[in-house]
């Protein structure tokens, strides 16, 4: 780690080998994001209506994107900072993406602490979220050992019985044990952003505990990361397919997967839905977040991207569509339970994963056992993410800054202080009233941010470095091949005009079908709006910032002082009107005085002498090293 370059910077690290450069793609793109993220958006959408704007945007936005930041990383070898040498002045993109990765990693990690909190919970002989008989449990809980259908259906040998007789709810108003569980004993959740209450120390502790994990993967960088991998990215598949089974044997699973793979047409007609899909494919695929520019960094410079853009993004949409039978198979179950329909059995959120996984997992025989395996798993699928998202910002820093690389204790230091501030950053989120903000960031930052900054790097790399520039640089990595050929014949159009149209679309009509963020029956304050919109605004306002800056910096403030300059000639008409303010200074065209020696030389001379200086110095600026 610690040899040097030809350009005399430290040395970066390698992968070993190339499967595990596509485990570790598909472990940073299959992650919480499909068995977490995915199903609520696809429930909060009209089930299978959610999957034909899904993998419309696969097609259109996710495949070009994808391949195109795997071949932009790999032909530089650069982290997503540095790599813009390319065009100094859209250096903000790279800022951009490695913010919008920062605000993300902050947030996802919480979700991690909640699978290790309920990983720790399990550990019992009776999951907690079994029956209604715990103190967090309130008069709408309703377990599989009650009647549902009868005036008083708890123990009456109970203190639930002395708290809740005399109450009487309709069955589509009950809750289950593992809803409470999740609100009221894990989150403690208060009514609102407004309330933020205390510090959750047990998440708190998960929390710190994950970060320390990440922290002890990645102080040997992108080879230590290589080898995890192996049993992060394999493992969840196995996990999610026993749920599965378990899911199809459930009674009434078959109105789950009914509500999923038959899509209402109408939700079609709804922007929110076109825009949901497209945040879900550059989320999923982690699209515009420079991981996939970090990762192929890494790489060998002759490596298939081809082959890789193929195989990744078809693995983690179909992994997503997988976990998908496996939550709405226990959504019909549930649904069946409380004669209620799909649409209406619990209410849509980030939580709604922690709430019907839970219940599955408590209908199995040896129902403890099985919840370790399931949380171990999630926690897996997290960190699997988490370990490339949090390489890829950090070596984005030590990319800028090269001395960091120069000892492997600054490099471990560093890394140490990283995992320690975003620790920090995050604690706010582990409050009771945590969870509504990691669900306004989770909205916000997950949004407009994605799709702008693809509007960015398709602006750059295609429109200003040039789209038969960047396929002659392809070209030199994969060779003239047939199927390269084939594949531009696809690729080309898509980054001219198919996906900056496509995505201008979604931007425009999500703008155009804004509403104020809600969660469950909750509407956010308006500071809650305002926070969300800064985080935006600093995610999408620091490329034209860099860009203006940068200019101004190159030389741009003294042209533009001079070309909004009145002329020479400017002033009154006649000589004789002009007076000394608008006086012309005679000049002689044989003679001019320069320095303060008043040498003479002819203007010609003069002029021929200035030339050659500037064609000689070509960059006039010599402040800023324009290759950086």
């Amino acid at each position: 780690m610690g040899d040097q370059v030809d350009d005399g910077s430290p040395k970066r690290g390698s992968w070993g080998n190339q499967v595990e450069f596509v485990l570790t793609l598909i472990g940073f793109a299959v992650g919480l994001g499909n068995v977490w993220r995915f199903p609520y958006l696809c429930y909060r959408n009209g089930g299978g209506a959610f999957l034909v704007p899904y993998f419309i945007s696969l097609l259109v936005l996710g495949v070009p994107l994808f391949f195109l930041e795997l071949n932009f990383g790999q032909f530089a070898s650069l982290g997503p900072l540095k790599i813009w040498r390319m065009n100094p002045a859209m250096k903000g993109v790279g800022m951009s993406v490695v913010l919008i990765l920062a605000c993300i990693i902050v947030y996802y990690n919480v979700i991690v602490a909640y699978c290790i909190y309920y990983f720790f919970a399990s550990m019992t002989s009776k999951l907690p979220w079994t029956d209604c008989y715990n103190e967090w449990n309130t008069c709408k809980c309703r377990d599989t050992t009650m009647d549902i259908n009868a005036t008083i259906p708890w123990d009456n040998s109970t203190d639930l019985a002395l708290k809740c007789n005399g109450t009487f709810y309709s069955k589509n108003e009950t809750t289950s044990p593992s809803e409470e569980y999740f609100l009221r004993r894990v989150l403690k959740r208060t009514d609102g952003l407004e309330y933020p209450g205390e510090l959750l120390w047990d998440v708190s502790l998960c929390n710190l505990l994950a970060w320390f994990v990440i922290f002890l993967v990645l102080t040997k960088g992108v080879e230590t990361l290589g080898k995890v991998v192996y049993v992060a990215s394999i493992f969840p598949y196995i996990l999610l397919t026993v749920l599965l089974v378990r899911g199809l044997t459930l009674e009434g699973h078959s109105e789950g997967i009914d509500f999923y793979i038959k899509p209402n047409m109408t939700k079609l007609t709804e922007a929110s839905v076109w825009s949901d899909a497209a945040v879900q494919i550059f989320y999923s695929l982690g699209i515009c977040q420079g991981g996939l520019i970090a990762m192929a960094s890494f790489n060998n410079f002759k490596t298939n991207t081809l082959r890789d853009a193929m195989i990744v993004p078809i693995v983690n949409c179909m992994t997503s569509f997988y976990a998908g039978f496996v939550i709405f198979s226990v959504l019909g179950y549930m649904a069946n339970q409380k004669h209620t329909t799909v649409a209406n059995v619990v209410d849509d959120g980030p939580g709604l994963t922690f709430i019907v996984y839970p219940e599955a997992l408590s209908r199995m025989p040896v129902s403890p056992l099985w919840a370790i395996l399931f949380f171990l798993m999630m926690s897996m699928l997290g960190f699997s993410s988490q370990f490339s998202s949090t390489e890829t910002v950090l070596s984005s820093i030590m990319d800028e800054f090269p001395s960091i690389r120069k000892s492997r204790m600054r490099m471990v230091m560093f890394r140490a202080g990283g995992c320690i501030l975003f620790f920090l950053l995050g604690l706010p989120m582990t409050t009771k009233g945590g969870f509504y903000l990691l669900n306004l960031i989770d909205n916000y930052v997950g949004g407009f941010p994605l799709l702008f900054a693809g509007i960015f790097e398709i602006v750059a790399i295609i429109y200003l470095y040039g789209v038969f520039k960047f396929k002659k640089d392809i070209e030199m990595m994969l060779g003239r091949t047939l199927m390269t050929n084939i594949a531009f014949v696809f690729f080309i159009p898509a980054w001219v005009l198919i996906t900056p149209l496509a995505l201008m679309g979604v931007i425009i009509f999500k703008a155009m079908q804004y509403k104020p963020l809600t969660l469950d029956s909750y509407d956010y304050p308006d500071f809650g709006d305002a926070i969300g919109w800064l985080a935006v605004g600093a995610c999408i306002l620091i490329v034209p910032g860099w860009f203006i800056g940068y200019y101004c910096y190159q030389g741009g403030v003294s042209v533009l002082v001079n070309v909004n300059s009145p002329k020479q000639k400017w002033g009154p008409a006649n000589t004789e009107d002009r007076g000394e303010r608008y006086k012309i200074p005679s000049i002689d065209v044989f003679n001019v005085e320069i320095g303060a020696d008043s040498e003479k030389k002819p203007i010609q001379e003069l002029e021929m002498q200035t030339n050659g200086d500037i064609q000689q110095n070509g960059n006039t600026n010599t402040g800023f090293d324009a290759n950086e």
